[in-house]
């Protein structure tokens, strides 16, 4: 058996961003064994470590050459490969060059009766430290960022510039080469811990020689050690540390030793609200707060420190000094917005380009709450929730340009709803304004009250269909204005029982594009924004299990409204579930029916020319129509499917007892009229013909 050796490679870097780095790890999972399988390098498992400054993979059990290849390839058929005379022909010419072999050393051999003709090329065994220098170079160049940079006098690009290079197979140097490097035996530690340089003797002594120069190498170690530094400082202080997942990993891979420590800002400051304190620290700082018991923000916050643990007090003084500054800067902001009421800020929207064919934030707000008002009387509100609705319309973008909100955008809303309450606004409005950026991602809280979700449907369909009628909407995977969270967002909300038609608010919501004398065909937008919304339902009932048949069945009775999309594919769903063998011969039964009718005929059936099993037809389909027209005005879906599926009997006694196409051209008419009636029974509840094609 050859000897298997460990192959080490690290790329050194300055610090790579964060989201930058944990994207770089992954793929470098995926680029390092497809790399070596691609120049056929046997090999082990393959481990990948990386921090702010490294890139490190270790390959175990790595041969010394690579497997030796006999490669067979079928060529044309014998007849086409040679003429009459047995000389080759231009395909055979062809195929043997194409393989790298001469004509000569094709074969013939018989394949299923047929004689083709075949190459056989032949790879030897390469070294494999022969060809590592190429596939790790390889490496480097295939990870894909999201912007890179050139450094110096190079050519090349990477996310940061490359500072030094390990690579060793064994004891043996690697001379991988990158910007002007050539990789060695020497790696660096800790910037401040333990520069280094460090001599690597061996690949397998890489990552103990990085380790014991105060580097954790890997971001799950790193993870585990915050998150037991933080345990600690939560029995320390009694306190309760929120660790939002997306900051946690961005500290994660900001730092090669972390060292958590706990700071402390003057009490005084919690008077501001705690939404805009959090924002300073995780936003700006990178720093987690601690809660109490009761929920409530302490004077306490965490940092995770890169720096040396000796000097702790002198890092927590340093970031308390940072906390106090950018903390008095939120104090100051909010203070000066209260001296005006939030009323009083309105009217500065129209400083704030909303979109450059649209208008502005002033613009958007009058058309918003022109909408509010028409969905609050579809939906009957009492007059004072109408009232609060229009008002936190009216409100609800004031505080883009408060100073708080310039300095603290992600705090947009909340402090517009503090401001609210100060200006004695009614609670309802405030509660409103706080929450209509809602449901901001996928498992957000929709707002808590009709008022709220309400305005936050307006406004979101606001944008959605200015945006769609000045040819912005998202195309391909492409949704820079996140319309399509923002429809998802409506669609939880109206299924949620915010009781107004989608259509009817679009309608409204184009309107006042109209009225603002933009310019745009309005039945093709409808149209669009209408097929959007279709279409984000459709995605999402499908993630929530649903067959892609059953929703194609119900769309085919142009179901446009998500409530009414989602509930009757629901109920679908369960009867078919419920009563798969009775479904599945209905759908067959539609299918038949649909396949033979003539819409030209009509539906009105001769009752006179009728046998006794077409009068039985006739009159189930005339009960199941009646029972199903009034199931649908109650939207009791259940029950309309349940009238349909008692079809079930007549029509396949129709279909074994009677020939529809009869040589009595008048007797085939009306029995083909009778198949009109009986599919046009279904045309508002679901295509069955949909579910039989999906059927097995």
């Amino acid at each position: 058996m050859a000897n298997l050796h460990t192959l080490a490679f690290e790329i050194g870097t300055e610090e790579i961003p964060a989201f930058d780095l944990h994207s770089a790890t992954g793929q470098l999972e995926k680029l390092v064994p497809a790399a070596l399988d691609a120049v056929r390098i046997p090999h082990g498992d393959v481990s990948i470590y990386t921090t702010p400054r490294r890139l490190i993979a270790i390959v175990a059990d790595v041969a010394d050459t690579t497997e030796a290849l006999e490669e067979v390839f079928r060529g044309p058929s014998a007849k086409i490969a040679f003429d009459e005379a047995g000389n080759p022909t231009k395909a055979a010419i062809g195929f043997a060059r194409g393989k790298g072999v001469d004509v000569a050393d094709l074969v013939r051999r018989e394949e299923n009766g047929t004689d083709y003709v075949f190459a056989t090329r032949t790879v030897a065994a390469s070294d494999v430290a022969e060809l590592l220098p190429s596939v790790l170079r390889g490496v480097i160049e295939d990870i894909s960022w999201p912007k890179s940079c050139r450094w110096g006098a190079t050519r090349e690009y990477f996310s940061r510039p490359v500072r030094w290079l390990v690579a060793m197979l064994d004891e043996r140097v690697i001379p991988v080469e990158f910007a002007g490097l050539t990789a060695g035996n020497l790696t660096y530690g800790h910037r401040f811990l333990a520069p280094g340089p460090h001599e690597v003797k061996t690949a397998s002594d890489l990552l103990s020689v990085v380790e014991a120069a105060h580097v954790v190498t890997s971001e799950a170690a790193r993870e585990a050690a915050i998150r037991a530094g933080v345990a600690l400082a939560e029995r320390a202080t009694g306190a309760r540390a929120e660790l939002p997942a997306k900051t946690l990993l961005e500290v994660v891979n900001l730092c090669e030793q972390p060292t958590v420590l706990v700071g402390t800002f003057d009490e005084e400051f919690l008077r501001v609200p705690e939404e805009i304190i959090v924002d300073a620290m995780l936003m700006h700082q990178r720093y987690f707060p601690l809660y109490n018991e009761a929920g409530k923000l302490t004077n306490n916050f965490i940092v995770v420190s890169n720096g040396n643990p000796e000097c702790a007090a002198t890092i927590t003084q340093g970031n308390e000094r940072v906390v106090r500054a950018r903390l008095s800067d939120a104090k100051f902001f909010y203070e000066e917005d209260l001296k005006r009421p939030l009323e009083a800020y309105v009217d500065r929207l129209d400083e704030v380009v909303f979109q450059e064919s649209l208008g502005t934030m002033k613009a958007k707000t009058e058309r918003t709450e022109r909408v509010v008002k028409k969905l609050a009387e579809a939906a009957e509100l009492p007059a004072d929730e109408a009232a609060d609705a229009v008002r936190a319309a009216h409100l609800a973008k004031a505080d883009l340009v408060t100073n708080a909100v310039v300095e603290f955008t992600s705090v947009q809303g909340i402090m517009g709803s503090y401001y609210a309450l100060a200006s004695n606004e009614h609670a309802r409005v405030a509660q409103a304004i706080a929450d209509h950026y809602r449901p901001r991602f996928a498992g957000d809280e929709l707002p808590a009250t009709t008022v709220g979700r309400l305005v936050a449907t307006a406004d979101k369909l606001d944008t959605i269909c200015g945006l769609f009628a000045v040819g912005q909407g998202p195309t391909g995977s492409s949704d820079p204005f996140a319309l399509r969270r923002s429809a998802i967002g409506i669609v939880n909300m109206l299924q949620a029982g915010l009781p107004v038609s989608l259509v009817q608010a679009v309608d409204a919501s184009l309107a006042t594009y109209q009225d603002a004398g933009v310019q745009f065909d309005v039945a093709a937008v409808r149209e669009q924004v209408l097929a959007f919304f279709t279409t984000r339902t459709t995605v999402m009932l499908r993630d929530g299990g649903a067959s892609q048949d059953t929703i194609d069945a119900v769309l085919a009775c142009d179901v446009v409204e998500p409530v009414e999309l989602a509930r009757r594919v629901s109920a679908l769903e369960a009867a078919r579930a419920n009563e798969p063998e009775t479904f599945a011969n209905l759908a067959t039964a539609f299918a038949r029916a649909n396949n033979l009718r003539d819409s030209k005929l009509g539906v009105d059936v001769d009752e006179s020319m009728l046998c006794e099993v077409e009068q039985a037809l006739s009159c189930a389909v005339a009960q199941a129509e009646d029972r199903a027209r009034r199931a649908l005005a109650e939207n009791d879906y259940a029950c309309a499917l349940t009238e349909l599926a008692a079809l079930r009997k007549p029509i396949d006694e129709f279909f074994e007892q009677i020939m529809v196409m009869d040589e009595n051209v008048a007797v085939r008419e009306n029995r083909l009229r009778l198949l009109n009636r009986f599919v046009a029974v279904f045309a508002n509840v679901a295509d069955f013909g949909k579910m039989a094609k999906g059927s097995k």
